[in-house]
């Protein structure tokens, strides 16, 4: 019997890098709802009262980037009363150019199939899925974010007035042969007003939350680690610098399965970074739902302008019939234009994927399953 432990992090949609990747992904969404067309790249850096929106856009829409910058930091959390840099005092500075002539004719003539958009850009992308969950998604990440939504939730709601917007959850499970069996340790950090103890905030996320968020993997035998520096009081911007795609372990699977080399926040369907990754996401989730494999990944690789993939390789980790998942991947076409139009990816909805996780959520297209 093989024997190991696995742990995954989740970040509050208040760490500044978060708030980073949703203020791209806003902007994103605001720019695809006028104009389907958009190309975006959108870098965003935030550190106390000053936020840097860049990148290039080629679009036929206008968008009030600082007012939606805004109004993404107070949605957060960080307001006037509870945050010493808010969305009242921050200043927003802009530096927005347009696309590449060159990576804009690239894409819309490929070099191997002029009829066909060619990628924006090399690099490799990876999908995977397992049956840890209903989601098929690894139990470690699945579980942390659950706990950081269960703490937003809270927060939002009223529930609890002395929350604030940044934090951190961690999950160790141990596997024995490939199988998830316990919850070892749980690591709950949790801004705080200062005038709460850390007695307080610690029976408050142990009996509060954790119960809900973990349900039965939360046993006697689990170890519970709340705020281990005691005190926690100063986060966001205030204390750490924020930038557009610093947690794209977080965004995928948490470490349990490979990631390529690009961020996915920010960047419009004809990025591969993020188009590609959405779709070997939802290769891999189809044959692990299909009973062809436990656990599988995809890796798939392009060149500047070519739409055809470099390579596209799936491995099932000995875990089911290898032969017919590479049959089962043939059946689909991996080029830059196809992709985006079988899940439809011109759409404004990218910042509801920017938070705990780009997948394991249902009504992304990318998690939607076909009824055949």
């Amino acid at each position: 019997m093989s024997k190991y432990f696995f742990t995954s992090e989740s970040v509050a949609e208040g760490h500044p890098d978060k708030v980073c990747d949703l203020v791209a992904d806003t902007v994103l969404d605001a720019y695809l709802e006028q104009d389907p067309g958009t190309r975006a790249g959108c870098e965003v850096l935030y550190k106390g009262d000053l936020m840097v929106v860049a990148g290039e856009f080629t679009s036929t829409a206008h968008v009030p980037v600082e007012e939606l910058a805004r109004q993404v930091v107070a949605e957060v959390g960080y307001v006037p009363g509870k945050a010493k840099h808010n969305s009242e005092t921050v200043r927003i500075q802009t530096l927005i150019t347009e696309q590449s002539r060159e990576i804009r004719a690239a894409t819309d003539r490929a070099a191997d199939a002029p009829s066909q958009r060619g990628a924006s850009d090399q690099g490799i992308m990876f999908g995977m899925a397992c049956d840890d969950t209903p989601e098929l998604m690894p139990l470690p990440i699945m579980l942390a974010h659950t706990i950081g939504k269960a703490i937003v939730a809270a927060r939002k709601s009223g529930e609890v007035e002395w929350l604030r917007p940044d934090g951190k959850t961690a999950v160790t499970v141990q596997y024995e042969d490939e199988k998830p069996v316990a919850v070892t340790n749980v690591v709950v950090a949790a801004q705080h007003a200062p005038e709460i103890t850390h007695a307080e905030v610690t029976d408050w996320v142990t009996r509060r939350i954790l119960p809900g968020a973990l349900g039965a993997w939360l046993t006697d035998a689990t170890a519970v680690h709340v705020n281990p520096l005691g005190t926690f009081t100063l986060g966001g911007p205030e204390i750490d610098c924020g930038m557009t795609g610093r947690k794209i372990v977080v965004d995928t699977y948490g470490g349990s399965g490979r990631i390529g080399g690009g961020a996915l926040s920010g960047k419009d369907p004809s990025k591969l970074d993020r188009t590609g990754t959405y779709f070997c996401r939802w290769v891999a989730k189809q044959l692990v739902a299909q009973g062809i494999a436990h656990k599988v990944e995809l890796q798939i690789a392009y060149g500047f302008g070519l739409a055809k993939p470099l390579s596209v390789r799936v491995d099932t980790f000995g875990t089911g019939d290898a032969a017919e998942a590479g049959a089962w991947v043939e059946r689909f076409d991996f080029r830059p234009g196809a992709m985006a139009e079988v899940l439809d990816l011109a759409q404004p909805i990218y910042r509801s994927a920017t938070n705990y996780g780009h997948f394991g959520k249902p009504d992304l297209p990318w998690e939607r399953l076909p009824d055949a």
